[in-house]
């Protein structure tokens, strides 16, 4: 029992060396581990007189006591140190400006929907939305495009693997779908993403297509045509914009037109249109000997071409932030 004398002062000089916590721990075996120095003392307790015993006891218990409260602090300075090193290498100079945050904006393509979506608004349209994934049926069919319609080989489409549905090629499923819903008199605009697999300075695979509908007892191909150019009159800011109507076809209207603008001394197509083909109006359980309407569908991203000057349709996809930036 002699050396418990001397264990406290043995017990700090090795805790007094240790700078890390794993090596304290190691030392801390060492004397209060299992197989310790004080394990083996205790276990010398057994050997001695009773009368020695309890006098032996306390001050085993004392010495103990003061090596573990010698372990504490040393625990606690050098996590107290540890900390001091952490806050030294982590400091933060708090009087410095603080980091400016870029600010956002709209892309060009939706600032273009968003102006063109208010203009129609102003000339008394609704605005409807439809599922981007149609049935054959909505898409095609009840557009007056059955199966064996030649005119389906004008749409390069995704179909779905496994099933009846696609991609919309248009937005004119949503027509079908406003119109089962509701009865004349119909106005209402459907933009929206469509799908074709064409891709190149002027077209992409996913690209954006604005409709309108107009379904009433009188409307007349007149009525169209004035829509039309107000419609671009008021979105390129330009009152004397000339705009022209070419025969052409379209399943889904009889009769139907080009629609073209004067533009840099020549024309340029800018979409199509037509009256609404009865059959289309029979599909949706309307009358065509009483209502008759019209529809025309333009490019959304080749009218923000046009408003911004871009020549290049696949740069509004890219996510380019250097092109970006010059419409926020």
């Amino acid at each position: 029992m002699e050396k418990l004398d001397s264990l406290v002062s043995e017990a700090r000089d090795a805790f007094d060396k240790v700078t890390e916590l794993t090596q304290l721990d190691q030392v801390k075996a060492r004397f209060l581990g299992k197989g310790g120095v004080l394990t083996q003392l205790r276990k010398g307790l057994g050997q001695l007189t009773p009368e020695e015993r309890p006098k032996a006891g306390a001050r085993f218990n004392e010495v103990k006591g003061a090596i573990e409260q010698l372990l504490s602090d040393r625990r606690d300075v050098i996590q107290a140190e540890a900390l001091v090193r952490r806050l030294e290498r982590e400091r933060l100079d708090v009087t410095l400006p603080g980091r400016d945050i870029a600010g956002g904006g709209l892309h060009p393509v939706t600032r273009t929907l968003e102006r063109v979506t208010r203009l129609c608004q102003s000339m008394g349209f609704d605005v409807a939305d439809g599922p981007e994934i149609e049935t054959d049926y909505y898409n095609f069919s009840a557009l007056n495009q059955p199966e064996d319609h030649p005119a389906r080989s004008m749409h390069d489409t995704f179909y779905i693997e496994g099933l009846k549905h696609l991609l919309r090629t248009h937005t004119s499923p949503i027509q079908i779908h406003y119109m089962e819903q509701h009865r004349p008199p119909i106005r209402v605009i459907s933009p929206g993403r469509v799908y074709r697999v064409d891709s190149d300075a002027t077209h992409s695979p996913m690209f954006h297509q604005l409709e309108g509908l107009w379904v009433d007892e009188t409307t007349t191909f007149s009525d169209l045509k004035g829509v039309v150019r107000e419609f671009l009159r008021n979105f390129f800011e330009m009152e004397d914009l000339e705009v022209r109507f070419r025969p052409s076809y379209f399943p889904f209207t009889e009769p139907s037109a080009e629609i073209d603008m004067s533009f840099r001394d020549g024309w340029l197509e800018i979409g199509g249109c037509g009256m609404v083909h009865p059959q289309v109006l029979r599909n949706v359980d309307i009358d065509p000997d009483r209502y008759q309407g019209f529809a025309f569908g333009m490019g959304l991203d080749r009218l923000a071409m046009l408003r911004y000057g871009v020549n290049d349709l696949r740069l509004f996809f890219e996510g380019d932030l250097r092109f970006l930036r010059q419409f926020a």
